[in-house]
């Protein structure tokens, strides 16, 4: 062997990658369960005080509320309740996921829900056409009403949460005007301002047959909605978009940093806008369950306040198609519940309180929650570097 060519050992082979599935973390499941059930935990509690204020015992009004709110009848109640709720927390968490306030899905659902009606009357289609036709109305207003907003923002910096606030007014009064005016039908011996109703094509039907299938018969005078299928694709789509496609990496990446994200090459603005936009389509949603469900035209009766409950929703489910969900269900169950309130001569107000109690509660229990697992992180790190660090 020459000394100038010194044999050279073999190379080690080098091991395949480990392709083991990724171990259960425990740890990180129980943090993500326990700042919902902190808010809510907490907003009991606050509520329990005011019902002590007011002189009732709050284990029986619970007690109560509980064994009335899961009668047969609530339980579907709830169920439709929860429909549009769940479409406006998707709406306000899209625009969260990117670190945008869309503050405005109240104005949203409104003008897009009376302009969908009027449209809707206007209009003679077959079938399922129409109905396709009265709900994509309601989706472009939605949407164009929201990217008002967003152009605003992206060619002028104004703030969208102004701007969406300021945008919710002017959708009000737009509708109010609409309604007086050029899109009412009057109805002999009513004092209720609304469109003209719309034709059975462009109803949707409920899924009564379905639950006949299973044995279950739905109480009088109650049915389930059909628009709960709609929702159910609608949050099927929103976790393909947001968890698994390169558009919605973009819009977690510029929601956690929008420096790093433009510094990689991602237009802001056209995020902005387009983010924008579909969040103001799902917000045009938001009113299509009892349009085309139930009252089948837009009236001065129609049910306001969604998009405000919505922000609430999407604060507790925490933009998880499946935690806006459950916060959908459980603000929909108050509601309902609250109805018991006044059987038992408790005053309504504890219901609001509740509410409110949660979307307070749920920003400082996911706050501390947060902290509570950086801690922890930093202490699996020290302990990685010097396994002698006490915990």
């Amino acid at each position: 062997m020459s000394l100038l060519s010194p044999e050279r050992a073999e190379p080690a082979p080098v091991p395949p990658p480990s392709r083991a599935t990724p171990r259960f973390d425990l740890r990180r499941l129980g943090l993500a369960l326990a700042a919902p059930l902190l808010a809510v935990v907490v907003a009991l509690a606050v509520a329990a005080i005011a019902l002590l204020v007011s002189g009732s015992n709050p284990a029986t009004v619970y007690a109560r509320m509980l064994s009335e709110g899961t009668t047969l009848r609530s339980l579907l109640i709830t169920v439709n309740n929860a429909v549009p709720l769940y479409l406006s927390g998707l709406a306000v968490a899209l625009g969260f996921r990117m670190g945008l306030f869309n503050i405005g899905v109240e104005g949203q659902y409104q003008l897009a829900a009376l302009l969908a009606a009027a449209a809707g009357a206007a209009v003679v289609l077959p079938g399922p056409l129409h109905l396709v036709f009265v709900v994509l109305v309601a989706m472009v207003v939605g949407a164009l009403w929201a990217g008002v907003a967003a152009v605003l923002k992206t060619a002028r910096g104004v703030s969208e949460v102004i701007s969406t606030i300021m945008l919710n007014v002017i959708a009000g009064g737009i509708a109010a005007y609409l309604l007086s005016t050029y899109l009412q039908e009057r109805v002999v011996g009513s004092n209720n301002s609304r469109t003209p109703r719309l034709e059975e094509s462009a109803r949707f039907p409920n899924l009564d047959p379905v639950l006949r299938s299973f044995g279950v018969e739905p109480p009088q005078g109650t049915r389930l909605g059909g628009f709960l299928l709609v929702a159910i694709v609608v949050g099927f789509l929103y976790w393909l978009l947001v968890s698994r496609s390169r558009f919605g990496f973009d819009l977690r990446a510029t929601g956690l940093s929008p420096s790093a994200s433009v510094a990689s090459g991602v237009d802001a603005k056209r995020m902005t806008i387009v983010t924008m936009l579909m969040s103001g389509a799902i917000a045009g949603l938001v009113g299509m369950p009892q349009l085309v469900g139930s009252s089948y035209a837009y009236g001065l009766d129609f049910t306001s306040g969604l998009g405000f409950t919505g922000i609430g929703v999407a604060l507790l489910g925490r933009g998880s198609p499946v935690g806006v969900a459950i916060g959908a269900l459980l603000f929909a169950f108050l509601e309902r519940s609250s109805a018991t309130l006044q059987r038992i001569d408790v005053p309504t107000e504890i219901y609001v309180i509740m509410q409110g109690s949660i979307v307070l509660s749920v920003v400082v229990a996911y706050e501390a929650v947060r902290r509570l697992g950086v801690a922890q992180a930093e202490r699996s790190v020290r302990r990685a570097v010097d396994p002698e660090v006490a915990g």
